[in-house]
């Protein structure tokens, strides 16, 4: 890639007339319009018949109803295969609100609680300091409190990411440390310094902890590895490893088997290939073919480590707007459900000049809490990827969507814009 840097901020029924729609019952009018998504599928078309994308893929619906895939072009401009609802894409950060909820079933369970210190599962977060100036040196002050798994979900415990948010000092102990919970590409990355990440979770998770804080846990919104220490957490309170907790408590019973922290062999011939994006055009930054995402990752990354098909986050998205259930089959219970996908902000926290500005978050999602210029309703939740997907549902709209193409920086065509602008110009 290439000269840019990779910068997470740049994120009606046939035989009907109108009449006799108009005296249809409420709920089964808005079914009728909102199942036709034919300008999701004219945005998606738009897009790979200007070449600017090789192939885009999305999942609609509306409420609990079953979905529509949508999809145009193929899996790389290499490779013929046409894209469809099982097609494998890198939904990086939009693994966090499935490590988020997650931590909800074992807030379910009694075995973690929402502001409890995350030091009872991981002792090294005992005595959290805080960087009196983050801009200077590694000088560091005790924290004014301990982290809280409260905080670990919504990006308040005053952790780093490396490259994309930490800068200074302390990303040389990043970088040292390994704390760097995701991979790109098995070339170089323009703006992404090599990082050896650390070997395991557990010893991810050992090494955060011996480093300093960019703030006091609970005052100030900070883009982080968090997700990925709730991982650590999850295992810990589960007592079986992360990525198996994952399968069994959500993948399996959900049907979601197209879910990979490492892509099987088998399932390569499906895997899209991601691109870079610069000032001279787009290069694979990772082919499908020979993927990294080909190899076991050093652990699973519960922040940014997920490949999934459109159909598969589609069956999450549905799960969410059952508040826990698909059907007969419940994962968690209603209640806790909702409290995923509500505001969990601890009072007061500083959002300023973060993506998350002005609204709230949930558990690994950010939740609207007041109206804006987008169309979304109040209680939308969901987040997005930096590989250009993203995902939310709606419940006020009651839809649920998710758009996916594969190119970074995720800013450099606005797919992701229009991909949303197209499913509630839809409504």
């Amino acid at each position: 890639m290439l000269d840019a840097r990779l910068d997470r901020r740049q994120f009606v029924g046939a035989g009907l007339g109108l009449g006799a729609l108009s005296l249809l019952p409420a709920p089964v009018f808005a079914r009728i319009v909102a199942s036709d998504w034919s300008k999701v599928q004219a945005a998606l078309d738009a897009y790979v018949a200007d070449d600017r994308l090789p192939g885009a893929a999305a999942a609609v619906g509306y409420g609990t109803d079953p979905a529509t895939f949508l999809a145009a072009g193929k899996l790389a401009r290499d490779n013929p295969r046409k894209i469809d609802a099982d097609s494998l894409f890198r939904v990086y950060s939009m693994t966090k609100p499935i490590t988020g909820m997650a931590a909800m079933m074992l807030i379910e369970d009694g075995k973690i609680g929402l502001d409890q210190n995350i030091a009872d599962f991981i002792p090294g977060f005992a005595h959290p300091r805080v960087l009196v100036d983050p801009t200077k040196d590694l000088t560091s002050r005790p924290a004014a409190r301990p982290i809280t798994v409260r905080n670990l979900l919504t990006h308040t415990a005053g952790l780093g990411y490396a490259v994309i948010v930490t800068k200074g000092p302390l990303l040389g102990e990043y970088i040292r440390l390994g704390i760097n919970p995701g991979t790109i590409s098995r070339k170089p990355i323009p703006g992404f310094p090599p990082i050896s990440t650390a070997p395991s979770l557990e010893v991810f998770a050992d090494r955060l902890a011996t480093l300093p804080l960019i703030a006091d846990p609970g005052t100030k919104w900070s883009y982080s590895v968090a997700l990925d220490l709730m991982g650590r957490v999850i295992e810990i309170a589960s007592g079986m490893p992360f990525d198996a907790f994952l399968q069994k408590r959500m993948f399996d019973p959900l049907g979601m088997r197209s879910t990979f922290f490492r892509v099987p062999a088998s399932e390569t011939a499906r895997l899209t290939t991601n691109y870079g994006v610069s000032p001279k055009g787009q290069a694979p930054i990772d082919p499908g073919a020979s993927s990294v995402f080909s190899d076991a990752p050093a652990f699973p990354f519960g922040g940014a480590g997920l490949v999934m098909s459109p159909r598969d986050y589609d069956r999450f998205l549905l799960m969410l707007a059952g508040h826990g259930a698909i059907g007969r089959t419940r994962v968690m219970k209603e209640a806790t459900a909702r409290l995923g996908m509500s505001n969990l902000l601890p009072p007061g926290i500083d959002t300023a000049g973060t993506f998350a500005a002005g609204q709230g978050f949930g558990a690994g999602g950010r939740v609207k809490v007041r109206p804006d210029a987008t169309p979304s309703g109040i209680g939308t939740y969901g987040w997005g990827g930096a590989a250009a997907t993203i995902a939310w549902v709606d419940p006020t709209k009651r839809v649920r969507a998710c758009g996916f193409a594969q190119y970074m920086p995720d800013t450099a065509i606005p797919f992701t814009l229009d991909f949303a602008k197209s499913v509630y110009a839809s409504l």
